[in-house]
């Protein structure tokens, strides 16, 4: 459960709007499943046991009619958020 939720969070922080945030080498992933909910900035879909919630914006293209029970292959990039730099030396 603890796992699922982690990976909700780090999901969720991802841009899915490719075309404009998308720097040369940064590597694209993707998630298939059928859609559990839509709302207006996130998209979250069942993916074998867990369930992936997926942050969208209003630059996302949608192609076809997103809606809960429709099998959808979402495109997502990982962008850091916030890092912080622990010193490794005491």
């Amino acid at each position: 459960m603890i796992k699922q939720t982690l990976r909700a969070v780090a999901v969720a922080s991802v841009l899915l709007s490719l075309s404009t945030f998308a720097a040369p080498g940064v590597k694209t992933y993707q998630v298939t499943g059928p859609v559990l909910e839509v709302t207006e900035t996130t998209v979250t879909v069942q993916k074998g046991d867990e369930k992936w919630t997926v942050q969208r914006s209003k630059k996302t293209k949608v192609h076809g009619d997103l809606k809960v029970g429709a099998k959808v292959t979402i495109e997502y990039q990982m962008v850091a958020e916030d890092i912080e730099v622990k010193d490794g030396k005491k």
